[in-house]
């Protein structure tokens, strides 16, 4: 099932291609809807992968967003300041959130959790926005913020020790974004390629043994290489620290 050498780089030039990699100086028009749930938080079965996680990230403030703001799970991770456009019910900084899904509704780019949501609207005007449904927004991609976090990798749950390792960045800060993962195999002296399976998730079946050395590519150009990064012994849902952190 493994990728060679040429597919392996062939992907990473197609990720790059489809990068958007910058915050943005001017809001571009859109729409966004909400989802329910009963903590008004997000979901915890994203197509970004990140499980339980994905609900509570952010205090809650999450989105699914479109198609072209997914991009096939490139855009899982990045922040974005929404906004929407019908004063007096608007607030003036709207809300600030986290792509943990993909979903469209009715020519939206975004489908807010709840409490996100509230946030579009000035004190006491919420249960009128929630009444249209959907609302003209504009939005900007921003650098996430994680104070005190570094970015970390958590072995995600469909891993099965030592035959199968799935991985997903967790507290991802900036807008830079992870277009590549590589892993050390010793007996062989190369860099082998993690396949993106879905979302943010990165996967490889036998993966080397021993402690893991591993390298990330930031939004297509520099890798930065971390040694004994995941241990010999590593288990289903352990997260390792990187000690570094995106800009």
């Amino acid at each position: 099932m493994g990728l060679t050498l040429y597919s392996c780089y062939l992907f990473f030039i197609v990720i790059l291609l489809a990068s958007v990699c910058y915050s943005q100086d001017s809001f571009v028009s859109s729409r966004a809807t909400y989802y329910g749930s009963p903590e008004c938080i997000g979901t915890p079965t994203g197509a970004c992968g990140y499980k339980e996680y994905g609900s509570i990230m952010n205090g809650g403030e999450v989105t699914g967003v479109s198609y072209k703001l997914f991009r096939g799970g490139a855009g899982c991770g990045a922040c974005y300041q929404v906004r929407c456009k019908y004063p007096p019910h608007c607030s003036e900084d709207g809300t600030r959130v986290v792509a943990t899904d993909h979903g469209e509704g009715d020519n939206t780019d975004f489908i807010l959790s709840t409490r996100a949501y509230n946030k579009l609207a000035r004190p006491g005007q919420a249960e009128i926005l929630f009444s249209y449904g959907v609302v003209d927004v504009e939005y900007k991609r921003i650098p996430c913020q994680y104070p005190g976090y570094n970015l970390v990798f958590k072995v995600h749950e469909h891993s099965k020790y030592p035959k199968y390792l799935a991985l997903i960045a967790v507290y991802q800060g900036g807008v830079s974004e992870i277009t590549g993962v590589e892993l050390w195999q010793e007996d062989c002296k190369e860099w082998r390629c993690m396949r993106r399976t879905y979302g943010a998730v990165w996967d490889m079946q036998n993966p080397p043994e021993g402690a893991i050395d591993l390298r990330f590519q930031v939004s297509g150009s520099k890798w930065i290489e971390l040694k004994s990064l995941i241990p010999s012994d590593w288990k289903v849902g352990a997260t390792y620290d990187t000690a570094v952190q995106l800009d």
